[in-house]
């Protein structure tokens, strides 16, 4: 049975455990904190969010076995160019959509008849691969490196800027991702202090001119407010009635062991505890233990990314594995950073385990091109292994006898 397990789930074990852990939290999970918005939307029906959370949970482990067992990387080298310009029309899509006021407020989801979905979720992994495309050709000279960087912040500025327009911590994430690729691809610090001084620039900028910016071109008005109530605290909070300070109670509550599995009382009033405050709630009925302990699947998760990406032995594929786990872990710490109110409100939910559903689907096709580039090491390793053998012809045989 073991064998038969092994060839199927191909790749690194340790992120395939971990998955599973986290998969069985999120139903757990999911299950507790979704009980107010079952009645809200669901006619009180329960269960029907948990068997929702175990039907995309399954179709991404699905995705991620095929793409493991029958994708090869190499192939998404091949198609970066085209998922980035596909990228940029879905995106210039979702802002025609809502400049057009069709389709949801936001402006981050784009309806295609009956499917749904965030198309920035598809920009992220396609700017991260294409990224590893350019960084490993360019690297043998610093011309090569400058290009590089030319060819990279020009997509990054395009994709960040059309999520900035509906979405600022997605855009800020992506763009924080492409920049520590770039400094692990050793493009010179000077460009990257560079977009890294525009871009504070630029915040401050949005900050002091939001008054001037209308709310139908972009969500200044939402990132002053952040930056405000995080600087100076939210008027709200005099009343206790903020989502974040929902999250602390729970984090309070919930203390060293928590109050149990479905004992929660704070997710009844919080209208993002399946999603960005997910962790607050696994605090709360589990307690910090179990808190830490799901911080250090994801420190787990970094270093079997690092063990990868030391093992490879071609440049695409590291620089794949480096951008999509940084892409992971950093999304991860936002998330647990905003529920325990030592970062701003975000809308960032908790990798593998928040409530999602496309989401959850492009989530696991990043899993699945770590996996891919984890299985395809394992076979390098083995093929290294194997004996070189050496035909001599016969006369030669002949001759040394």
């Amino acid at each position: 049975m073991e064998i038969t397990l092994g060839k199927i789930f191909r790749g690194d074990r340790v992120i395939w455990i971990i998955l599973l852990l986290l998969s069985l939290l999120s139903l757990l999970i999911v299950y507790s904190s979704t009980g107010a918005l079952a009645y809200r939307q669901a006619s009180g029906n329960t269960v029907y969010y948990l068997v929702r959370q175990l039907f995309f949970l399954g179709a991404g482990f699905g995705l991620m076995l095929l793409m493991v067992n029958v994708i090869p990387v190499k192939i998404y080298s091949m198609v970066a160019n085209y998922l980035v310009y596909f990228s940029i029309g879905l995106l210039s899509l979702t802002v025609a959509f809502r400049f057009a006021g069709i389709g949801e407020g936001s402006g981050r989801t784009l309806g295609l008849g009956p499917i749904s979905f965030q198309p920035a979720e598809i920009a992220k992994i396609s700017l991260i691969i294409y990224t590893a495309k350019i960084l490993g050709k360019k690297q043998k000279t610093k011309g090569d490196l400058f290009k590089a960087f030319k060819r990279i912040i020009l997509y990054t500025i395009v994709i960040c800027g059309l999520i900035f327009l509906s979405d600022f911590s997605t855009s800020a994430l992506l763009f924080a991702t492409i920049m520590a690729m770039m400094f692990i691809g050793r493009i010179p610090l000077k460009y990257l202090a560079l977009v890294i001084a525009t871009g504070a620039a630029l915040i401050v900028l949005i900050y002091y001119g939001a008054d001037l910016i209308p709310d139908s071109v972009s969500r200044a008005h939402t990132i002053k407010g952040r930056i405000e109530r995080f600087i100076h605290g939210d008027p709200n909070s005099e009343k206790g009635i903020t989502q974040a300070d929902y999250a602390k109670l729970a984090i309070y509550e919930g203390g060293i062991f928590g109050k149990g599995p479905g004992h929660s009382d704070v997710s009844n009033y919080m209208a993002a505890a399946y999603s960005d405050f997910i962790f607050a709630i696994i605090v709360e009925e589990y307690g910090l233990i179990l808190g830490a302990g799901v911080m250090f699947l994801y420190l787990i998760f970094l270093f079997r990314g690092v063990v990868i990406v030391r093992r490879s032995t071609r440049t695409f594929p590291a620089f794949l594995v480096t951008g999509l786990t940084l892409l992971l872990v950093f999304q991860a710490m936002i998330n647990i950073g905003v529920s325990s109110g030592a970062l701003p409100v975000t809308g960032q939910p908790l990798p593998w385990v928040s409530l999602g559903g496309t989401s959850l689907l492009f989530t696991s096709i990043a899993f699945g091109c770590i996996l891919s580039v984890s299985h395809q090491n394992q076979v390098n390793r083995e093929v290294q292994k194997q004996p070189v053998q050496v035909n001599v012809p016969d006369e030669d045989v002949e001759m040394e006898k």
